[in-house]
């Protein structure tokens, strides 16, 4: 598969839209998973600032809280407990938020519980170091190792916050270069696939629009198909209809209201409305065809005649066939003819063929009177004449016995041509049998028939093996005694007449004289002899009716033996060509099919 099949495939489109989409979806989905860490990022800086807001706050309320401890130290005044009664409160809320700012950090909440349990001891130094100087001088020993304890459990409170700080810190240092690499691949990233989804959609496109230029050549074409089928339908006097199976609904061709008389898309195209132009004679049968045709959606060729509202009887032809449209529409696409030509050509034609068999009757009639009724006088004639001739051609004049010589050789003319032309006449008969019979036994029969000429002439006839073939045998007969009596009539004088005869089965395609047939193969019959022959420019002209070459006082003949050969010949679905050259000889090629 090449990659322009690939680029003008359907499923390439659908695939290239389908990727596209995939990768803005993949887009989105990194985009909003980078936004969603950038505001996790975000929050967690948040979170630390908090954080570490509220471990300073610790550190301030104890601080005030020490500022206000050194005061009632001092002064011994109560004002300064303040501090310390409002710093326990609001160290319980910084630790309950510091609390749930940490819950999911469990480092955190261990430093946190270490540091609330570092506060308690803190805040419980406080309480004794106040009741210590109730009981006691601030100068008292004891005073001044609780005291001490308490600057160094608020020194373990410093490093504790410290630490909890150094540590949302350090977590925040992770999180940014954790964040400054995703936003520095991301953005790459991002910016690849979205010039990837461009360069696809570019294609997507590039192609759809030259499937809309395609569309529109094929719709211009279409349109330009559309005009030439109603032109078609016009020419053909045909029209095309439609019977949509669901919906029993037709649609009728503009040329079908035509073919009707009527103005297209004239009234509704319902087949009840067809049915009022349907001959009155023809509406039952075609009823029975429509009713059986929405049983097995096809309608068989069908005539019938209508009738235009004018008056005028149209001969139709219509036939229906079922067609899929989609996976699920059935249809039945039909066409119906105007066949009223036709029909009137053939009635012509049938009236023509009642004509020919009377003219044949006739001359089968004529026949039968040149075969008997004309012979008969002719018989007569001749037998007086040969009677003047055997006893009263004495009594004759010079002048006289030339009269009745010219008589007698007219007579003989007339009965020769009498029975060519009975012989021609038999030949085109079309009723003729055709038989399987060994062609040498024909032309066996042939040589008897002329045995006494041959003798006489001294001629020799040389013969290569014929083939069995499926012919006319009498019609086959006659074409060998023709074309022998032929070359032996128009034999050289002091030459001994010579005639061969060959056959071969040879390809039409092969042969220059009969490459456009329908049999593949034929027989290839050549009578070649040594006679005078002829020029080649009347090799066509000597198979005409009554032709001849030669004068009738050189050459006896009436012209009509090579047309009944040529006539033998074409009723057998083959040919005949003459080849001949003066004073050297002549030859006849015939062609026969091999069946």
């Amino acid at each position: 598969m090449t990659l322009k099949s690939i680029y003008n495939s359907s499923w390439f489109l659908k695939s290239v839209f389908a990727l596209s989409i995939f990768i803005i979806l993949f887009v989105s989905g990194v985009t909003y998973k980078h936004m969603k860490n950038l505001s996790y990022s975000a929050n967690q800086v948040e979170q630390t600032y908090k954080v570490s807001v509220e471990l300073e706050q610790i550190i301030s309320y104890l601080k005030d809280t020490e500022t206000g401890q050194r005061g009632f130290i001092i002064t011994q005044d109560s004002i300064y407990l303040e501090p310390y009664l409002k710093g326990r409160e609001r160290i319980n809320n910084t630790l309950a938020q510091l609390r749930e700012l940490t819950k999911n950090n469990e480092d955190q909440r261990v430093n946190l519980r270490e540091l609330n349990t570092l506060i308690e001891e803190r805040l419980s130094n406080f309480s004794r170091t106040y009741a210590n100087l109730k009981n006691s001088s601030p100068n008292n020993p004891r005073f001044d190792a609780i005291f001490l304890e308490g600057k160094n459990k608020m020194d373990e409170i410093r490093v504790r916050v410290n630490t909890m700080i150094a540590l949302e810190n350090r977590r925040l240092e992770e999180r940014k270069e954790a964040y400054k690499k995703d936003l520095k691949f991301t953005p790459m990233f991002l910016f690849g696939l979205t010039l990837l989804t461009l360069i696809l959609i570019t294609i997507s496109y590039t192609k759809i629009q030259a499937d809309i230029d395609k569309l529109k050549d094929a719709n211009a074409k279409l349109e330009i198909f559309k005009a030439s089928a109603n032109q078609s339908e016009i020419i053909s006097k045909h029209g095309n209809w439609q019977w949509i199976v669901e919906d029993k609904e037709f649609i009728f061709s503009d040329n079908l209201y035509r073919l009707l008389g009527e103005e297209p898309q004239s009234f509704d195209s319902t087949i009840d409305n067809f049915m009022q132009f349907v001959h009155p004679e023809d509406l039952e049968k075609l009823s029975i065809q429509v009713e059986k045709m929405m049983e097995d959606q096809e309608l068989p060729f069908i005539n019938y005649r209508i009738i235009r509202k004018n008056g005028e009887i149209r001969f139709f032809k219509a036939r229906g066939k079922k067609v899929n449209i989609g996976d699920f529409e059935k249809r039945v696409l039909g066409t119906t003819h105007d066949i009223t030509d036709e029909v009137e050509n053939l009635l012509a034609l049938e009236e023509q063929n009642f004509e020919l068999e009377q003219n044949n009757k006739e001359l089968s009639a004529f026949n039968y009177v040149a075969s008997h009724d004309l012979q008969e006088p002719l018989r007569k004639i001749q037998t007086f004449i040969s009677r003047l001739e055997d006893k009263e051609a004495s009594k004759f004049s010079d002048s006289g016995k030339l009269y009745l010589k010219r008589i007698s050789n007219a007579s003989s003319r007339m009965r020769l041509l009498i029975d060519d032309l009975l012989q021609f006449s038999r030949t085109n008969k079309s009723d003729q049998v055709f038989e399987t019979i060994n062609l040498n036994d024909l032309m066996e029969n042939a040589t008897q028939d002329l045995a006494e000429i041959i003798q006489e002439k001294n001629a020799t006839i040389t013969l290569k093996n014929l083939p069995i073939a499926n012919v006319i045998p009498f019609q086959i007969q006659q074409l060998f005694i023709n074309l022998l009596s032929n070359s032996l009539k128009y034999s050289k004088k002091e030459v001994k007449p010579l005639v061969h005869v060959a056959c071969d089965v040879v390809r039409a395609s092969e042969e220059e004289v009969i490459k456009k047939t329908k049999s593949d193969f034929y027989y290839k019959i050549i009578f070649t002899d040594n006679g005078i022959g002829f020029e080649q420019e009347y090799a066509e002209k000597i198979f005409m009716l009554f032709n001849r070459l030669h004068n009738r006082e050189s050459y006896s003949g009436t012209g009509i033996g090579l047309s009944i050969c040529k006539k033998i010949v074409e009723n057998h679905k083959g040919f005949i060509f003459a080849n001949g050259k003066p004073n050297t000889g002549a030859s006849f090629t015939i062609y026969l099919p091999k069946k």
